[in-house]
């Protein structure tokens, strides 16, 4: 059980974020692992054709198997200011960490690789971490964050709402059964030797995709963060498609359903006014993850849906 006691001071900053590291990391994790998620289901082939990056795959390294440590580095706590700015920020934080605690954080991970270790005696694994969750969110969590943030305000709006009507003691008591408020102290129910000293700021952020479980980042005491299962989340609703649940994206569902006959770049570009550069990107994903087919004629090259869809 680890138990930290929250002085006035650090009550009146608790605040409720929520962090697209920490759901672009999740994701990662599943892909990885091979793993299903009870809702959203398996990340699918555009997360798997992330893996592809060295950036990516560097990452994917430093993250456990199952319950363990994951550099911090690579989950900041979403900083105060507006929340279309979070991700940004975020990836900003991670590329300016010091090379010194970069390297700290890699060598306690659980399996990092030799492009990580080398990354990280030569003062550049920040830098790269930054990029690779770029990337990965660029191919696979991008065009379906709209839908997810969706259910994430959701539970936000309604603990802010139980903040205001009944106090911060109860939103910190009814995060979830391990974690508990006990009118001095938050404990949770997690053994842990790094939270020797109480936090002296604490966000409290939904994560969709680690449902229905939590976590916690305690080794920062200017950076606690306890992650929480989003109220709700269990129960179906019109918003989630299976486009959504595979985290496919949107764009890229409209384009494999308008691919059941061969189409080139500059003819979907036209048919969905989208730019040819960004149908080209889409197709390339597709097409790596073996969604797609592609096939010239003459001068053109065309694509046409496959009917492998998991």
């Amino acid at each position: 059980m680890i138990t930290a006691r929250l002085s006035a001071p650090v009550l009146s900053r608790v605040r409720l974020a929520i962090s697209p590291a920490a759901e672009a990391l999740a994701w990662l994790v599943l892909t990885v692992d091979g793993g299903r998620h009870p809702i959203f289901g398996a990340p699918g082939p555009a997360a798997r054709f992330a893996l592809r990056d060295r950036d990516v795959r560097m990452i994917a390294s430093t993250l456990p198997q199952g319950p363990g440590y994951m550099p911090d580095l690579l989950s900041p706590p979403p900083p105060r200011g507006p929340a279309e700015r979070t991700w940004a920020d975020q990836l900003e934080v991670t590329a300016a960490t010091e090379a010194d605690v970069a390297a700290k954080q890699v060598r306690s991970s659980m399996r990092p690789n030799a492009d990580a270790v080398r990354a990280a005696e030569s003062g550049t694994f920040a830098a790269r971490a930054a990029q690779g969750l770029a990337r990965f969110w660029s191919a696979a969590m991008a065009d379906s964050w709209s839908g997810l943030r969706e259910r994430l305000d959701l539970d936000v709006a309604a603990k802010s709402k139980l903040m205001a009507t009944s106090g911060i003691g109860e939103v910190l008591g009814t995060l979830h059964t391990g974690i508990r408020w006990n009118g001095e102290a938050v404990e949770v129910a997690k053994n842990a030797c790094y939270w020797d000293k109480a936090p002296t700021d604490l966000v409290i952020s939904p994560v969709a995709l680690t449902w229905p479980n939590y976590y916690v980042q305690l080794e920062d005491q200017e950076n606690s963060v306890l992650y929480y299962p989003p109220q709700g989340l269990g129960v179906p609703t019109d918003g989630d498609r299976d486009a959504i649940s595979r985290l496919i994206g949107s764009t890229r569902a409209t384009l494999l359903q308008d691919l059941h006959v061969p189409r080139s770049t500059t003819d979907l570009s036209k048919r969905h006014h989208l730019a040819a550069g960004t149908v080209s990107y889409h197709l390339s994903v597709l097409h790596g993850s073996g969604l797609v087919t592609k096939s010239r004629a003459k001068k053109t090259v065309l694509y046409q849906r496959t009917d492998r869809l998991q």
